[in-house]
């Protein structure tokens, strides 16, 4: 009797002719199994930040504390008396969120030092909205930042206070309708350019700062993976699509997503050591109308103040080619 050769489970070869989805493909199969941010929450239909949540925790891995501040992740992941948190989650008010991660950092270190806790690396994590950074919790980030702390802090930018009604923040952009920048014979809806968090972190000197979108999830998981192994505080901003704010249908956040940094509306860069590097770039622009139609909150804008905002994008992203090339 001939006996059956039993097949060995080998991980897949790449080959010179597999196509970069193929090649994404098995690179994202070897991402962790585990869900450190449970599903059935109370997030939005289609909603990108929850999403974008899932794949940061994914990176980051089981060995964090994070302090999370008042906003959608909060509500929609905390309804007493359950949670979709499966690692050490602290809710913390909008303007102390990188104060917390920075005596959570300074309290595990001391735990440490006393043999209270196993000598590993165990990450201070700070998350909050576009209100709860660029607006309410600026001053804390800052000082944050400046001190030095082993933290990594991500801002997840829907660009307005969705939780609490759609109101205006200074990460919404210039011409967006929103509760309170309502459009009118004298105003544009937005009066105000997009505050530029992610410039102003890199001004502090600090070792890593990125911009990541979930729309393009490897280029996300690897700017976490980055930051989680540096030494020092790093700074990631996230685009989080938000289609009830943003007034598109929940099956199209992905899509929009791609859409802004296609257009140069949300460059994916990152600055390491003070070098800038854009991550995905494009020949050539495509322009912003193709983002801006199709999003109820940009309805009312006429074709000259298009044509500003094409001119603002036009110029700030050559200002950011300069700095990486």
């Amino acid at each position: 009797m001939v006996e059956e050769k039993k097949e060995k489970k080998t991980t897949p070869k790449v080959k010179p002719t597999d196509t970069v989805r193929d090649l994404k493909y098995i690179k994202a199969k070897s991402w962790p199994q585990e869900e450190y941010f449970a599903s059935g929450h109370r997030a939005c239909q289609g909603c990108a930040e929850a999403l974008a949540v899932r794949l940061v925790l994914k990176a980051l891995g089981p060995d964090v504390v994070i302090a999370n501040a008042t906003g959608c992740m909060e509500i929609v992941s905390s309804p007493l008396p359950t949670t979709s948190w499966n690692v050490p989650w602290i809710h913390v008010a909008f303007e102390n969120t990188a104060a917390v991660a920075s005596g959570l950092e300074a309290g595990l270190k001391a735990l440490m030092r006393k043999g209270r806790l196993p000598q590993k690396e165990i990450k201070a994590i700070g998350m909050a909205g576009d209100g709860g950074t660029a607006d309410i919790g600026i001053q804390a980030l800052s000082g944050a930042l400046e001190r030095g702390h082993n933290m990594i802090y991500f801002c997840f930018d829907n660009e307005a206070y969705m939780n609490t009604g759609i109101q205006r923040s200074s990460s919404t952009p210039f011409g967006a309708m929103t509760t309170t920048s309502p459009p009118g014979k004298m105003s544009p809806g937005q009066m105000t350019w997009k505050k530029n968090m992610p410039e102003i972190a890199a001004a502090h000197g600090i070792p890593y700062v990125a911009t990541a979108c979930p729309s393009y999830p490897y280029d996300l998981y690897e700017k976490v993976k980055k930051a989680r192994a540096i030494q020092g505080p790093s700074y990631i901003h996230i685009l989080s699509v938000c289609p009830t704010g943003w007034r598109i249908p929940p099956d199209q956040a992905i899509r929009y997503g791609r859409l802004a940094v296609e257009t140069g509306f949300f460059p994916l860069y990152e600055v390491e050591q003070g070098k800038y590097k854009i991550t995905i770039e494009f020949p050539k622009l495509r322009p912003i109308k193709d983002y801006i139609e199709g999003q109820g909150r940009f309805r009312h804008l006429t074709p000259d103040l298009i044509a500003k905002i094409q001119e603002r994008i036009f110029a700030e992203y050559a200002a950011l080619k300069a700095k990486a090339s």
